[in-house]
């Protein structure tokens, strides 16, 4: 037989299976519906050149040249140097110990912490806090340029340092090189912690009502006529250089009331104590950083309607909620339960009213995640995993500068991993690994212009899955939104009215639209789904 009639014959039998019944291979990929789990897990405060600067494949500091890593004055003017870092890049007493002596006159430019040859400052060292507030964040960013978050730090040239990674030094990076990592995913809201919880579950923002008659009048923050930079006190240093900047009032409000840096919630655990003879699971809400429940609609509000189960994990959440009780200030068993182990306003749910104490709500949907982890790693193993479930690891496991290192919460996180591909559930799993936000760490990538509250800088996004693209940098335009977005997609529910805001305002401004994730997975999309 000739080798036309072997390629006829071939097509024929072709045609007869397809005729058969026989579907082709793209036929048999998984659509959206296959996913039956989805995974949450929520770090923080590193942007995404502080872990992943180096990582191959992604928009990283390869990508970086001096002109546009230099920092600029307050002036507008180039610094000759980066400031020092004020009080030291470490804490007295850790080692190695670095002064703010001997951060002084570094060049202008990025450097690593743990350069051998320079701060030898390792993963496992807890280095100072940075500012990482709502004003701010917007004046570091400065347009776009990211140029001046030298100029408006507490820090000095700290916000200019990252790791040197590769698999051997950081867990997750070896998840990152077996999955897919997002390259282009910033936090859905300018600044801080509290803000941008609120952003995960809601995008929204709270709102303190008539917060000028409140106990919290005095935290109403003195910003100029383009509502993004705060007036500075007349005795502000003129030049980074000469120290942190001063501001007439650096508040937790908007002048409009909306709540954007840390706020307490009215339920326990709260970093606010009852009221003296009151209800012990409440916070006084006379103490000014207590905000009042919240009543917007949140993604448990939908889920709840649409009938898809899911939970809150708050690591140590338990305890701590069971110090707040006893009245035993934040200590159980001899465990310390308040900062830096347990951080109530990482609990965003616990801000809103339909969640109050004494509700089934709560009953249901904020659990323990347990003291390190163990109660969710409990529900992981055993395949007992809601539809969405959201963890929180405790404060010493979430690689928050200031009280806590990278190295113990990448290795928690890479172990949560670990357990989540040997669960029941694991064949129809996403799990999203993500950071609150970039804990006042420089990043060279602009973020996408759009509304009023957001997105910050790029932070560290990770889509961990039977289902995840192998071996994938993903540069699709994403932000904290985007979780949301995947959920709502999933599981047919309606667009939180955030969600559209952000939507227009990005049109608006000639930007992409923010991606809901699906473009990690690789899965058969049309009618199926």
């Amino acid at each position: 037989m000739n080798n036309k009639r072997i390629g006829a014959t071939l097509l024929a039998l072709a045609a007869a299976a397809t005729f058969a019944g026989c579907t082709s291979p793209s036929a048999t990929k998984p659509t959206l519906m296959d996913v039956k789990t989805v995974v949450v897990i929520y770090a923080e405060n590193r942007s995404f050149d502080n872990l992943y600067g180096h990582f191959p494949g992604a928009n990283g500091l390869q990508n970086v040249t001096a002109a546009s890593a230099r920092q600029l004055d307050r002036n507008g003017a180039a610094l000759p140097t980066l400031p020092p870092v004020w009080n030291g890049l470490t804490q007295t007493g850790l080692t190695p110990a670095v002064t703010q002596a001997m951060t002084v006159s570094l060049p202008n430019a990025p450097f690593a912490i743990n350069d051998p040859n320079g701060f030898n400052t390792p993963l496992s060292t807890t280095t100072r806090d940075l500012w990482h507030r709502f004003y701010e964040n917007q004046m570091q960013i400065d347009g776009g340029r990211n140029d001046k978050f030298a100029a408006w730090a507490d820090s000095g040239g700290l916000v200019m340092g990252y790791y040197t990674m590769n698999e051997a030094s950081l867990p997750l990076w070896k998840v990152a090189q077996k999955y897919t990592l997002a390259d282009n995913f910033f936090m859905g809201a300018f600044g801080g912690s509290f803000l941008n919880h609120q952003w995960l579950i809601c995008a929204c923002t709270p709102v303190y009502p008539n917060a000028d008659k409140s106990p919290a009048a005095t935290s109403i923050s003195a910003v100029e006529a383009d509502g993004v930079t705060l007036k500075t006190a007349p005795n502000s240093p003129a030049s980074a250089l000469g120290g942190p900047p001063k501001f007439v009032n650096d508040g937790n409000l908007t002048p409009d009331f909306y709540a954007v840096n840390t706020m307490q919630p009215a339920y326990q655990p709260s970093g606010n104590k009852p009221a003296a003879g009151g209800d012990k699971a409440y916070a006084d809400p006379q103490t000014p950083t207590t905000l009042p429940p919240q009543t917007q609609t949140h993604i448990g509000d939908l889920l709840n309607d649409a009938h898809v189960s899911w939970a809150w994990y708050g690591g140590a959440w338990g305890d701590a909620l069971a110090a707040a009780q006893s009245g035993q200030a934040g200590v159980i068993n001899g465990k310390n339960l308040t900062a830096p182990n347990f951080q109530p306003h990482h609990q965003p749910f616990n801000y809103f009213a339909d969640l109050a104490p004494g509700t089934p709500n709560r009953a249901q949907h904020l659990r323990d995640g347990g003291l390190d982890g163990a109660e969710f790693i409990k529900a992981i193993d055993a395949g007992t995993l809601p539809q969405v479930a959201f963890y929180k690891p405790q404060g010493n496991l979430n690689e928050h500068a200031g009280y806590t290192d990278v190295a113990s919460g990448d290795r928690h996180i890479a172990d949560l991993i670990a357990h989540l591909e040997k669960s029941p559930q694991w064949n129809n799993m996403v799990v999203i690994v993500t950071y609150d936000e970039n804990g006042g760490f420089w990043d060279h990538a602009a973020p996408p212009k759009a509304d009023r509250w957001g997105p910050g800088s790029r932070v560290p996004a990770l889509v961990i899955s039977p289902f995840a693209k192998q071996g994938y940098v993903d540069h699709t335009q994403y932000d904290t939104t985007s979780i949301l977005r995947f959920v709502t997609r999933r599981f047919a529910l309606p667009e939180l009215p955030g969600l559209v805001v952000r939507d227009k305002a990005l049109a608006a401004n000639g930007q992409k639209p923010m991606g809901d994730l699906t473009n990690a997975l690789d899965l058969r999309s049309g009618a199926a789904e």
